[in-house]
């Protein structure tokens, strides 16, 4: 009977413990992050610290191409899970995440607080039918880059806007590269749509279209310029022997060449290049002769408009904990926070006051054309059916030497037409 006693009361001991320890449980919310240089764990590090016991936040690693990422993401939400507390989310994939109710309301003083001074680009990228349904965190947007000694050679004037013919003129003359992304994947959706967006245009009619009734616009005179340009990169092979396999690591290689000229790239490379010169991979003096400006216009008249890339916050409409991981949110995307993560990771902030910061100043000189760029850049088409649309683009559109402008815009519409309505597979 003692014994039996004993083991009761060790049993209720325990319960008794399990309960105090239920109470006094920090909640965890689950960070799904994409990869990068380890600065999204290091931010949820410091805020589980700065949040004093309220949260703890770990973080979970998402596929390392962005498709995979939004069909892990997408999957996972239909399904319900309530794992996915904050998700980091490429801009194109938002509207099909958020037309199904899979994300959750964005409180109006966390939009109020986390998007007073985000700038222009980088807020149409968070937003779905005029409406902000996830944080902006960090932004990206490709930047001309480019060799002084060939500008100089060249005589062309950098220091006023410069139009795609201008620097395809100029490569073709002095016999040189351009470092553009011809491979069949989704910088090739990218490079289209900013052509189209620089002529004031855009691919989609009406983006909230149903797929019966989405129509696309690239059987026009912007999408006949846009296709005019890459076919003449690809057929006079401007863009190197390999451009059919050419994304951003390649044409940066290919532009630290001494044939290279011009490139359209995303702000890692000025890190990647600084490196390679450093570690004795290239000459040690090319990052001296590397400078940058706005994206190339298509129109003289029309200033560009760059692409739109980066990661927004999102939090999933089944998450056990959305206050608190709203409030995690706001921790994460603070300016400062905004402005270490570019420095350590190379990727730019949303917040234009970030840009201020003393840090990027020092590491990044092109931190003001990178701002510049961010506040004219222009998303890719915002749709739930962006998937169908970017993988239509990329097959028509490649190889460059394919491109036609009489023909290549009006066939892309059709197939992008008969994929949404089910009458052909992609």
């Amino acid at each position: 009977m003692k014994a039996r006693s004993a083991g009761a009361a060790a049993a209720a001991a325990v319960l008794l413990l399990s309960g105090c320890g239920g109470e006094d449980e920090v909640p965890t919310l689950t960070w799904y992050i994409n990869p990068d240089d380890g600065g999204q764990e290091a931010l949820a590090q410091q805020c589980t610290e700065e949040a004093d016991g309220a949260y703890q936040i770990q973080t979970s690693l998402l596929p390392m191409d962005a498709p995979a990422q939004r069909e892990q993401l997408a999957r996972r939400l239909a399904a319900g899970d309530s794992s996915l507390d904050i998700m980091s989310i490429d801009p194109p994939f938002i509207p099909e995440l958020a037309t199904p109710g899979f994300l959750a309301p964005v409180p109006d003083d966390v939009a109020e607080r986390t998007t007073e001074d985000t700038l222009e680009g980088a807020l149409a990228g968070a937003m779905w039918e005029d409406e902000l349904v996830t944080v902006p965190f960090w932004a990206n947007t490709q930047i001309l880059w480019y060799r002084e000694s060939v500008v100089e050679e060249a005589g062309l004037d950098m220091d006023e806007p410069v139009t795609w013919e201008q620097i395809i003129d100029v490569a073709a003359e002095e016999e040189k590269y351009l470092g553009i992304q011809g491979v069949r994947e989704e910088s090739m959706t990218v490079w289209v749509n900013a052509l189209v967006e620089s002529q004031d245009e855009s691919i989609l009619v009406d983006p909230s279209a149903t797929a019966e009734e989405l129509e696309t616009n690239l059987d026009s005179e912007a999408g006949a310029n846009a296709a005019r340009i890459i076919s003449r990169i690809g057929e006079e092979g401007l863009g190197g022997p390999g451009v059919a396999s050419m994304d951003e690591n390649q044409s940066m290689l290919l532009f630290q060449r001494d044939d290279g000229s011009f490139m359209v790239n995303w702000p890692f490379v000025w890190a990647a290049i600084n490196a390679a010169a450093e570690e004795g991979n290239i000459d040690a003096d090319i990052p001296d002769d590397i400078g940058w400006a706005l994206y190339p216009r298509v129109d003289a008249d029309t200033p560009a408009a760059p692409p739109l890339g980066g990661i927004n916050l999102g939090v999933g409409a089944e998450s056990e904990h959305p206050e608190l991981a709203y409030e995690a949110i706001e921790c994460i995307v603070t300016p400062d926070n905004q402005a270490e993560y570019f420095v350590t990771n190379g990727n730019p902030p949303s917040a234009e006051s970030a840009f201020d910061d003393s840090r990027v100043e020092e590491e990044f000189p092109m931190a003001d054309v990178i701002r510049d760029a961010l506040d004219s850049a222009a998303p890719r088409p915002q749709t739930p059916y962006y998937n169908e649309i970017s993988e239509s683009i990329q097959g028509q559109f490649t190889p460059l030497s394919g491109v036609d402008e009489d023909t290549t815009p009006a066939l892309t519409d059709t197939y992008i037409v008969e994929v949404l309505r089910g009458e052909r597979l992609l």
